[in-house]
């Protein structure tokens, strides 16, 4: 072993300091604001965010950091943060390497932070991390180190299918997550959101590239779609929130099918419906089995099992629509609201998004034709379907 090589190895087996300022522990008070409003500006308040590369990650980093809040973001490979670098001003997007096995480096990152937000999660298994070394071993890491440093306050992102009895190794995992967190940390905060829809998703891209595995169950599997930046604000709002010892669930506004989703896809991009046949279950369980013969992540068989799973608090039986009625204005009156109004956010459809995420798709024929929604045969105005999705 050459000496440098020794020198490494002891310097990571030894507590660092990374910085001056890592010497004085100011604790859970908040410091002083200063500059002016916006993103340059010091609200005082710094901000942990574990899975801060993932798709709810960005948005949220984002959102604190244009608060003015200094935000800390935990990452493990360096070519995945670089983009989190330019969401604030100077100075508050403080990037720190970590393990989720390595409870030192993870102290390191939450010791001077007056929230944390464990957003870490994976919904399919790899050689390295299982179910449940992510949602269960990983959170409860999280919450003990927070617990043990004192943190003020943690929220915790689950799903909103968590269940102990789910079919779906990812739900029940998910919902032992929650059970492992609230006894490290009582009282954090759990956020349970539905699947989202936005720029890196994978419900509206997915539809588009692969919607076979979407006719599984005839495409009747009713989901409630929420947008990722109304969680991520639902999150940001937290912060300026009195402490919620509570679970909070997020569903999107209205329940589908993925059969109407598909259909959405398809009116948007005017294409046909798609004729992708309905593979049987035990069928595509094989299929997605064979598939984790590749080296990248592809169709799990718990994915499979998912696409069976209504989301909690989905309608039983829509009534059908007369010809006059959009579809959002009948059906968001009848929805289990979820718990948006306590985070004053006010969740918005998928319809209003789908241009502005699926145009992508589009042929150049089409690129700036209008939107016609399906079963309403409403059309919208190609240029303001939705706002920009600004954060």
């Amino acid at each position: 072993m050459s000496l440098a090589h020794a020198r490494s190895l002891a310097l990571r087996q030894t507590k660092r300091v990374r910085c001056v300022h890592d010497l004085v522990n100011v604790g859970p008070q908040r410091l002083a604001a200063s500059g002016p409003p916006g993103r340059s500006a010091v609200t005082g308040q710094i901000a942990t965010v574990f899975g801060c590369t993932g798709f709810l990650g960005r948005y949220l980093v984002a959102k604190l950091a244009k608060a003015g809040t200094q935000v800390v973001v935990p990452y493990r490979d360096e070519d995945k943060k670089r983009h989190l670098r330019v969401m604030g001003d100077l100075g508050q997007i403080v990037p720190l390497e970590f393990d989720a096995r390595n409870e030192q480096q993870i102290e390191e990152c939450v010791r001077h932070s007056h929230i944390v937000y464990n957003l870490v999660g994976r919904d399919y298994e790899t050689k390295n991390f299982k179910y449940e070394d992510v949602n269960i071993t990983a959170a409860q890491t999280i919450a003990e180190v927070c617990a043990r440093v004192g943190v003020p306050r943690l929220v915790h992102v689950s799903h909103l299918n968590a269940s102990f009895d789910s079919p779906s190794e990812f739900y029940r995992t998910k919902a032992i997550g929650e059970e492992v967190v609230r006894d490290a940390f009582p009282d954090a905060t759990i956020i349970r959101p539905s699947a989202m829809f936005g720029w890196e998703d994978k419900l509206l891209n997915k539809l588009y590239r692969w919607p076979i595995w979407f006719k599984l169950n005839g495409g009747n599997t009713r989901v409630r779609p929420v947008h990722v930046m109304d969680v991520a604000q639902a999150m940001k709002n937290l912060i300026s929130l009195p402490a919620m010892p509570t679970t909070l669930s997020l569903p999107g506004p209205t329940t589908h099918t993925y059969n109407y989703l598909l259909e959405l896809v398809a009116s948007v991009l005017y294409e046909p419906h798609t004729r992708a046949p309905t593979v049987p279950k035990p069928i595509a369980l094989l299929a997605s089995a064979v598939a984790q013969m590749a080296y990248f992540p592809m169709i799990s068989p718990d994915e499979v099992r998912r696409r069976y799973i209504d989301d909690i608090g989905a309608l039983a039986a829509p009534r059908p629509l007369e010809n006059w009625e959009d579809p959002r204005d009948v059906t968001q009156e009848r929805e289990a609201p979820g718990d948006w109004d306590k985070v004053g956010v006010t969740p918005e459809e998928i319809e209003q998004y789908a241009l502005l995420y699926l145009r992508q798709y589009r042929t150049i024929g089409n690129f700036a034709r209008p939107v016609i929604l399906p079963k309403t045969g409403i059309q919208t105005s190609g240029v303001t379907v939705a706002p920009d999705a600004r954060v």
